[in-house]
C-alpha cells in the first residue's frame, strides 16, 4: 500500500503543474471549481452536459476541467492542491485513507455504477464467450485501478485465466493495442466505437454487463474544501443530477448534439451510438449518494485483486446526505 501512496505523491507535481484543459476556463476565481477527471469519455456525459446545458452557470459555478490520465494522477492533483475536485474511481480515496492522510479526500457523489469499458478484439466474434479469453493477453488498465480490478473480478467469476498486461499507461492503451500489443484491449466510448468504425478492431463485449454494479467513478474533494463551502458542493451535485436526468430522459440523437462541443473530431452519430451503448448497460446512477452495499462490493473486488491492505469504514470516507437531498429535490420537481 505504501507503494501506491508513493506513486500518487510522485505524480502530484506533474498532475498539478501541467493539466490539459478540456473546457473553457474561467477568467477569474469567482465560482471556479477545478475538476480533474480520470479520462475524457462519453461515459461521463452528464458532467459535460451540466456545463453545456447551463446547469453549472445557474448554480453560479464555472468549471475548469483537466484530464489526469489515470486515477493516481487525479488523486495526486487533489492532494497537491492542483484540483478542487477529483473525478475518478473511489479506490484512489481508499488507498489514501489507508495511509492515514491528513485532510482526507471524501467521496461526496457517485456518477457511474458499473464499468464503462468495452472489450475490443482483433477479429469479429459475434458469438463471443468469456471462455474465449483463456490464455489471451489483455490490456485492461493499471494494476490496482478499478478498470483492471473489475476485469480481473469478471474473469474470476467466469473461471477464466488470462494474462493481463499492466505495463501500459491507461491513456496509452488504445495506441499500444493498435501498435500490436495484446490480443484484446478495453476501451471507453467513443474510442471503442470509433476504433471499430475505422476497421481497426471489433467490440466483442461490455465489461460492465459482466462485472455488475460497482461504484465506478465518483467525485471527491478534501474535507476542508467541502466544509469551507458546502453550498458550492450542493450546487455542483444539483447541476450534475439534473444532467443525469436529462440524459436518461432525452433521445440520444438530441443529447449528442449538446455533447458534440466537448468531443472535437468525433461525429455526432458516433456520440449517439456511444450514448446508446451506455444507456443499454444502465451506466449512470439517478441518486448520486453512494450506497454502502456498493462500497462493500468495491472493497470485495479490491480485496479479491490482492490490493487491499485493510478495509475502510463507509462513514469515514463517503458523504451521502447532500447528494441524496439533491436527488429528492430534483426528482420532486419533475
Amino acid at each position: 500500500m505504501k507503494k501506491k501512496l508513493i506513486c500518487i505523491c510522485a505524480a502530484a507535481a506533474l498532475a498539478a503543474a501541467a493539466p490539459l484543459s478540456l473546457a473553457a476556463c474561467a477568467t477569474d476565481d469567482d465560482g471556479v471549481i477545478r475538476v480533474n477527471e480520470v479520462t475524457h469519455s462519453v461515459f461521463y456525459a452528464p458532467l459535460y452536459l451540466a456545463d453545456g446545458l447551463g446547469y453549472f452557470e445557474e448554480e453560479g459555478i464555472k468549471i475548469e476541467l483537466t484530464n489526469g490520465g489515470g486515477a493516481d494522477a487525479t488523486m495526486a492533483a487533489v492532494l497537491s492542491g492542483g484540483a478542487d475536485i477529483g473525478f475518478c474511481g473511489p479506490e484512489a480515496a481508499i488507498y489514501v485513507a489507508i495511509g492515514d492522510s491528513n485532510d482526507l479526500p471524501m467521496v461526496f457523489g457517485q456518477l457511474t455504477k458499473r464499468d464503462g469499458s468495452f472489450l475490443v478484439g482483433r477479429e469479429s466474434q459475434p458469438d463471443f464467450e468469456w471462455a474465449d479469453l483463456e490464455g489471451k493477453e489483455i490490456l485492461a488498465g493499471r494494476k490496482g485501478g478499478v478498470p483492471a480490478m473489475t476485469f480481473e473480478y469478471a474473469l474470476k467469476e467466469k473461471g477464466v485465466e488470462a494474462e493481463l498486461n499492466y505495463d501500459v499507461a491507461f491513456n496509452m492503451m488504445t495506441a499500444a493495442f493498435e501498435g500490436g500489443v495484446a490480443d484484446y484491449c478495453t476501451m471507453f466510448e467513443p474510442a471503442a466505437s470509433q476504433y471499430e468504425a475505422e476497421g481497426k478492431g471489433y467490440i466483442v463485449a461490455s465489461v460492465g454487463q459482466q462485472s455488475g454494479e460497482v461504484p465506478y467513478t465518483c467525485f471527491m474533494a478534501k474535507r476542508s474544501y467541502i466544509e469551507a463551502d458546502p453550498g458550492r458542493i450542493e450546487g455542483f451535485l444539483r447541476a450534475v443530477t439534473r444532467a443525469i436526468k436529462y440524459v436518461n430522459e432525452t433521445p440520444s440523437s438530441v443529447v449528442a448534439q449538446k455533447l458534440a462541443p466537448y468531443f472535437d473530431g468525433t461525429t455526432v452519430k458516433s456520440l449517439e451510438i456511444s450514448l446508446d451503448s451506455y444507456k443499454s448497460i444502465d451506466a449512470w446512477v439517478d441518486d448520486m449518494a453512494m450506497k454502502e452495499s456498493a462500497f462493500t462490493r468495491l472493497q470485495d473486488i479490491i480485496e479479491s485483486a490482492g490490493e487491499l491492505e485493510r478495509r475502510v469504514d463507509f462513514d469515514d470516507l463517503v458523504l451521502t446526505e447532500t447528494a441524496h437531498a439533491v436527488y429528492e429535490q430534483v426528482y420532486a420537481k419533475a
